[in-house]
């Protein structure tokens, strides 16, 4: 018996189809002697019957604040305001840790309840590479959504699909333009899901990686109708594209999709917006940019929209290191060392916390 026991919450936002476990690799935590708990959701991708099939049990949605001590909470996205104080180990996307807006008062919540954050984005190894990412499906989404609104071929509000009705959508929209496409951070998981969604588009993508970022050049970057970016920085970076740039500039730039939406980061290389998009109005126009028009995408969970696919593939990669959740192991011990460090930095560190 492993002496893990994993409660996989309800997620609270109406747009997330997404689990961070799949069924089949439920199956495989309960073999190996995971006590998993289910909550029950009335969005998720997988019927709660496949779980409980499994071998799962099955809670109420948010009786995840109810959970015995040591238990493991698993989710994807945001936590509901409520409770204030948070006492369990949780292992989600908190985006808390580079200055984001409402981060203090997030980690104030583990703090103050003795609890603890597992961020999922510094789950790594030891070059920093995320051992459980959404990147490649987060990319071919974003580059996705901006060939079909460049083309005007975008349906809204937005809706869960599979990658075929997508590659569908992208094959009929084919003979209404051939946009010339940018795509910034293409050597990673989430560029290459871009560069590839836009040849299914049939484009094919000017590829730009570290070395074209170093001294980027701006007036090859406005020459292009869409611009995908799918860099996730995590120190000081120039930024790509500024307000002053697309109001001073020629150009031909009209669509642009941040795949990261890093917005509220201190180190957002996007400064050209404030608010994301979201499913029901995809698109919005950017202000300041003088007489020719430029919309953005930037939605902060495209990969909800290919829900099954995003989440099997990610499944994939987190349940091996679930498994060591008993004992863990050095990328745990990265991530609690995150946690840790995102408090000192916001002054908490000392309050009553766990690892």
């Amino acid at each position: 018996m492993t002496g893990i026991s994993i409660t996989m919450r309800h997620e609270v936002r109406e747009t997330e189809r997404r689990a961070p476990i799949v069924p089949a690799d439920a199956a495989r935590l309960v073999r190996q002697g995971v006590a998993l708990t289910v909550e029950r959701s009335p969005q998720r991708a997988f019927p709660l019957t496949e779980y409980v099939d499994a071998g799962c049990a099955v809670a109420e949605p948010g009786s995840w604040t109810e959970a015995p001590e040591g238990e493991f909470i698993v989710g994807l996205k945001e936590l509901p305001d409520e409770p204030t104080t948070l006492t369990a180990r949780h292992i989600y996307f908190g985006h808390a840790y580079k200055g984001q807006r409402d981060a203090g008062a997030l980690l104030r919540r583990f703090t103050e309840g003795g609890g603890s954050l597992y961020d999922l984005e510094y789950l790594t190894d030891a070059t920093g590479r995320r051992l459980a990412a959404f990147g490649y499906w987060a990319g071919y989404i974003g580059a996705a959504l901006a060939v079909l609104h460049h083309r005007g071929a975008l349906s809204v509000p937005l809706r869960p699909l599979t990658k075929k009705s997508l590659d569908e959508e992208l094959n009929a929209s084919a003979g209404t333009s051939q946009p010339k496409a940018l795509v910034i951070g293409a050597l990673g998981r989430c560029g290459r899901g871009a560069c590839e969604a836009l040849e299914a588009a049939g484009v094919e993508p000017t590829r730009w990686d570290v070395a074209e970022t170093l001294s980027l050049d701006s007036p090859a970057l406005l020459d292009h109708d869409i611009l995908v970016n799918t860099v996730l920085v995590n120190g000081p970076t120039p930024p790509f594209l500024t307000k002053e740039l697309l109001r001073s500039a020629p150009r031909r730039l009209s669509v642009v999709a941040d795949v990261t939406c890093d917005v509220t980061s201190e180190y957002n290389v996007l400064p050209v917006y404030d608010t994301t998009t979201s499913w029901q109005q995809p698109s919005r126009r950017l202000d300041h940019t003088g007489s020719a028009p430029v919309d953005l995408i930037a939605i902060d969970n495209l990969p909800a929209l290919l829900p099954r696919e995003a989440s099997t593939a990610f499944s994939a990669e987190l349940t091996p290191h679930l498994l060591t959740l008993a004992e863990p192991g050095e990328p745990w011990l990265r991530a609690v060392r995150a946690f840790h460090a995102a408090c000192a930095a916001n002054g908490l560190e000392g309050e009553r916390t766990h690892a």
